[in-house]
């Protein structure tokens, strides 16, 4: 199969990610015999990958959950009251904005322009005396177009406002150091790309930050207390963790080290201006987004006039064996910013084990729909 919907879950993983995911544990931080200290061992080595990774200082700051819109959730419900206000973007998903709305805070839609980028200004005319919180997209899952975050971090730290990444689609393809892009709060998936599996993920909380824990359990500390602990990362890690797809999760990011995120970064944006060439060369398209492969990660938005972007992707799985997605991607701000509300787009979507053979493929078999 030729696998072209990588914004949603990376299929294609390096072979030491596969063993891992299958590998048997016991519980970690619930018993004192050398099987759960070598589980604890093994999740602590894979918090402190990720702590170098996106340069968190410390790696007890980084939380792990089962997916991002668990961490997205932990970090707005977890601070947002009602009489706050947030402001998100005209581009965010629904793990963002659902949220957003059920934390009872006052919300303003930062406007994304016509590409589906966010700008500075955007989000500053948004602000308010009772501003706690932007929440933006590092990039976006429906048009890939990259934003600002650095410069959005710096008005948000400038004006004493929380600041919440959804690293979603950017996580192992784009640097992010959470000192540098200015992030309080940064929330990631393992199974994108970062190469893991599906059960896990994560959120970093600057040490100034206390959440208040929306799930309560056990935590293998501090057990006699009936009061949630709330010191990271315990404070967020209720429950029995999923070891194997955090061991998973390390073997993704030590595939990453070992290859280099630049040159990861250049394979995706080469591929990405391949399949926009051929696109915009093509009649009958529409594209949506930047249309600069610099501009914007390995998600290429589009549809045919005329035809229906689901039955295309149907035709697609079925005729030719090429899997892309297609409709609203849980993502109904970003197409009511494009215009593309009772549509839908079809989404292709790379990796770094995408092939220019597979672009070849979806443009061919485009061309004999089209």
């Amino acid at each position: 199969m030729v696998y072209l919907d990588n914004a949603a879950t990376t299929y294609i993983k390096p072979n030491a990610v596969y063993k891992a995911a299958g590998t048997a544990f016991a519980n970690s931080g619930r018993g004192g015999h050398k099987l759960a200290l070598k589980a604890s061992l093994e999740i602590e080595n894979v918090r402190s990958l990720l702590a170098d990774f996106f340069c968190v200082p410390e790696p007890e700051n980084i939380a792990f959950c089962p997916n991002t819109t668990f961490a997205l959730n932990y970090a707005i419900h977890g601070l947002l009251h009602k009489g706050d206000h947030i402001i998100i973007s005209g581009m965010e998903h629904n793990s963002v904005a659902r949220p957003a709305i059920a934390s009872g805070a006052e919300v303003s839609i930062a406007e994304a322009n016509k590409d589906g980028f966010v700008s500075v200004a955007s989000v500053e005319k948004e602000i308010r005396l009772n501003t706690k919180m932007i929440a933006i997209t590092h990039a976006s899952n429906v048009t890939g177009t990259i934003n600002p975050i650095t410069e959005i971090g710096a008005l948000a730290k400038n004006n004493g406002i929380i600041f919440l990444v959804d690293a979603a689609q950017t996580g192992g393809i784009l640097p992010i150091s959470v000192a540098e892009n200015n992030i309080d709060l940064l929330a990631f998936p393992s199974h994108k790309h970062l190469f893991g599996v599906q059960g896990s993920g994560g959120l970093y909380v600057h040490e100034d930050l206390e959440i208040s824990p929306i799930i309560q359990g056990g935590t293998g500390t501090h057990s006699l207390s009936l009061e949630q602990p709330l010191l990271m990362p315990n404070s967020l890690e209720a429950g029995t963790q999923n070891a194997a797809a955090i061991v998973a999760l390390g073997k993704g990011i030590e595939f990453l080290n070992s290859v280099g995120k630049e040159e990861i970064l250049q394979h995706e944006q080469c591929l990405t201006n391949y399949l926009l060439e051929r696109l915009l060369n093509m009649k009958n398209i529409i594209v949506y987004g930047t249309k600069e492969a610099k501009k914007q990660v390995g998600t290429v938005s589009f549809n045919i006039f005329g035809k229906d972007c689901v039955e295309i992707s149907n035709i697609l799985s079925t005729r030719y064996n090429i899997a892309t997605r297609a409709g609203f991607h849980c993502c109904g701000l970003a197409h009511k910013s494009l215009g593309t509300e009772k549509s839908g787009t079809f989404r292709a979507s790379i990796s770094y084990f995408t092939k220019k053979s597979d672009i070849d493929k979806l443009i061919s078999a485009i061309l004999k729909m089209n």
